[in-house]
């Protein structure tokens, strides 16, 4: 009987999968490295832990930095820049500055309204119990007697 893709394209690349999926691959991009279908992978995926298990490592490494990313970015951040300058005397001055990134407004309301979406969300569910009282001249009207003082008596 012929082996699987699974024992032939897969099995003994896990650590390969892992790591592809830590670069940032997608599970599509990483199943045309293996040489199988998405739908393959999508399949084994489900069927074998071992494979789940590497893509998810792989996986939570790469999602961990960039949220350290984004929360850098949207808080804002100092770093160290080093500068050489050439003098008119022909020798070199090194200079360190300490430089400032401000928070990024838009990294701000991108991390609240995914971790705090009952507070920051665009829309937000508005529940109205009871009734809208009111004085309505026209509710005792028919239909005909609200056409006629719309369009008049035509």
């Amino acid at each position: 009987m012929a082996k699987s893709k699974w024992e032939t394209h897969v099995k003994d690349r896990l650590i390969e999968v892992e790591g592809w999926a830590r670069d940032g691959l997608t599970d599509e991009q990483i199943a045309k490295n293996l040489g199988i279908a998405y739908s393959t992978l999508r399949e084994y995926r489900e069927k074998y832990s071992a494979l789940s298990a590497a893509l998810k490592r792989g996986k939570e490494v790469v999602d961990r930095e960039v949220e350290n990313a984004l929360l850098k970015r949207a808080l804002g951040y100092n770093y160290v820049e080093e500068t050489t300058e050439e003098l008119p005397n022909g020798t070199t001055k090194s200079k360190t500055v300490i430089k400032h990134i401000s928070g990024d407004t838009t990294a701000q309301i991108f991390w609240l309204k995914n971790r705090k979406p009952d507070v920051w969300r665009d829309k937000t569910a508005i529940e109205h119990s009871g009734e809208i009282k009111g004085d309505n001249p026209f509710s005792n009207l028919t239909t005909e007697e609200l056409k006629k003082v719309i369009f008049g008596d035509k």
